[in-house]
């Protein structure tokens, strides 16, 4: 559905929930105010996108990417602004099937743009461990350290902990087995 509909329908649901409460039926309007806050948000926010992310916190991934495969036409549906967050969902979720073809979507993520400071340390803390998959020490420290910098409110600190750990690990395997 387009946006100029959603539009109309939520401005019909704003005047219908206006004209409820000049009637007194203060029951209903409150119940239409919450239906036309929702019609609003789908303006803004595909409802498509929402329930994916909603099936991933969930962890259910199958129906997390039905939702996402259900957008035919990101460019047309979504609204700018949630380009980059349809890539990274893509992302997240070929993640868990094939890690490494996953990096594609991170990249185009991160080359649409992401909003949310804690979306960009995660896109490049994934994108960190498929570096490290890939035995690119270099480019993981790299991403790891630009994922910490985004990371301003430290969500991703523990895993960022981690995935250094799991780095010095490596090379002292490398180290044992060059000897």
């Amino acid at each position: 559905m387009s946006n100029l509909i959603r539009i109309i329908i939520a401005s019909l649901f704003v005047i219908g929930t206006a004209t409820l409460f000049w009637f007194g039926m203060w029951g209903w309007g409150i119940l239409a105010v919450l239906v036309t806050i929702l019609t609003w948000v789908t303006v803004f926010f595909n409802e498509k996108m929402l329930l994916a992310q909603w099936h991933l916190r969930k962890e259910n991934m199958p129906k997390a990417e039905l939702w996402l495969k259900k957008i035919k036409n990101f460019e047309k549906e979504l609204v700018p602004a949630q380009h980059g967050y349809y890539h990274m969902l893509l992302g997240l979720i070929e993640s868990q099937k094939a890690p490494l073809q996953a990096e594609k979507f991170f990249k185009k993520a991160l080359s649409l743009g992401l909003h949310m400071d804690h979306n960009v340390a995660l896109a490049k803390l994934s994108l960190a461990g498929i570096a490290m998959a890939k035995r690119d020490k270099r480019g993981a420290e790299k991403l790891l350290s630009e994922a910490k910098r985004a990371d301003k409110n430290k969500l991703l600190d523990e895993q960022i902990k981690m995935m250094k750990s799991q780095m010095t690990m490596m090379d002292k395997q490398q180290f044992r087995y060059s000897r």
